[in-house]
This record gives structure tokens, sequence and C-alpha cells, in this order.
């Protein structure tokens, strides 16, 4: 049976072992933005004419690091990542919903706040659940093809090529299942492609700095070569 790194061998690909000692630090980052932005998630905000989340100030992140992992350390490393990340945000929705109905100390004032912020609410949680499985798995599918073709060549076509189908695929995924009915019409439209825009768009700017952290971590790496 041939693994990715015989693959990685043959083709000349250049990956990190996920033994290695950064790996775990970047998924431990990948994780931790993922799950800051989960909660900043339930809140709309309205900019003038724009609408969008409060996912949006950190979620691009969540693509830049998964593009790290993706470019350095390969495609089941990368998917590792993400299936992490998604039982870890799997767990928060539950012990969220535990706190939610466990009930409260005599004196506590804050349940209602509580609930508005972080209380499980099904439609939000399957919503970011099926955006943030099916968006990254699919930007770092799209990376690691590209780069079997470009090799080191290219980066910065695989790195905006992924970005703009998973962020479509997430957008669209999220969008759709937690608010569609909630908004609607010319209103979940504009939320819709707001929030695709400003993602790609910010991740298009940060390009110089992933451009910079994929390099200090390759660098870093000193399995980085022909292995996976």
């Amino acid at each position: 049976m041939t693994t990715e790194a015989d693959t990685a061998t043959a083709t000349g690909l250049r990956y990190a072992s996920t033994g290695a000692s950064h790996y775990p630090v970047v998924m431990a980052v990948f994780c931790g933005l993922l799950l800051i932005s989960n909660v900043g998630a339930t809140k709309l905000i309205e900019a003038g004419p724009l609408i969008f989340d409060g996912g949006a100030f950190l979620f691009p992140l969540v693509y830049v690091i998964g593009d790290v992992l993706s470019e350095v350390y390969g495609f089941r490393a990368a998917k590792r990542a993400i299936l992490v990340g998604f039982a870890l945000t799997i767990l928060a929705a539950l012990t969220f919903w535990a706190v939610q109905f466990s009930p409260p100390a005599a004196g506590y004032e804050h349940q209602a706040a509580f609930e508005a912020v972080l209380g499980f609410v099904p439609r939000i949680v399957l919503a970011s659940l099926a955006g943030y499985l099916v968006g990254q798995l699919l930007n770092s599918y799209v990376l690691v093809r590209i780069k079997q073709r470009t090799k080191e060549k290219a980066l910065w076509l695989r790195l905006v090529a992924s970005t703009l189908v998973g962020e479509s695929a997430d957008t669209v995924v999220f969008c759709t299942v937690a608010f569609y009915g909630v908004i609607t019409g010319a209103e979940f439209a504009n939320y819709v492609i707001t929030g695709y825009l400003y993602k790609c768009l910010v991740e298009i700017i940060l390009l110089p700095v992933t451009y910079r952290v994929i390099g200090w971590v390759k660098h870093h790496e000193p399995s980085y070569g022909a292995i996976s």
C-alpha cells in the first residue's frame, strides 16, 4: 500500500514529519483560533451597509494556519489537525450546553447573558461544524494537489486558489445553515458575499505573513524533505 511518504519521495515533494517539534504547536494554534472564532461568530455585526459575524476577526487566520499545516506537513497531517479541531468544537458545544442547563447558584444574575453568548444553539453549532469541516478539507486538498504539480514553486498560487475554494464552501455552508430564514433576500446575499470577500481579502493581504511563517517553519523543521 502506497503511503503519502512514498508518494512524496517518488515525486520529489517535500514535507516535514508530524513527529517534528513544531507540528503540535501549529496544531494547537490552529485549534485555539478555531474555538475563539466560533464563540465570536455568535454575534452579527453591522458596519454601514455591510453585515458580518464576529468570527470574521480571527477566522481567516484559521485558514492561514491551515495552509501552513498543508504546505509543510502534507494533507494527512492537516486532516488530523482539522479533525482534532472538529472534535474540540463538539466538546466545547457540549460543555456550553451542560453549563447552560445547569441550575445557576443563588444570586447569579447573568444566566440570560450566558445563554445569549455561549448558549447551545443547535443550528449555529451544526453550521459551524459543517462549514468548517467542508471548507478546511477542501482548502487543504486543493493546496496539496497544486503542490504536487508545482513542487516548491508558485506558493502564492496554491495559497490563493485553496483560499478561494475553501472559503467559498465554508461561507456558503455556514451562512445558509446558521442564518438562512433569520435574514433573507438581499440581506442574506449581503451577508454571504461580504463574509466571503472579507475572509479572502484578509488572507490575500496576509500572504506576506503566511510566506514568512511557512518559510520559518520549513527552515526550523530539520525533517522537511522528501517525507511526510
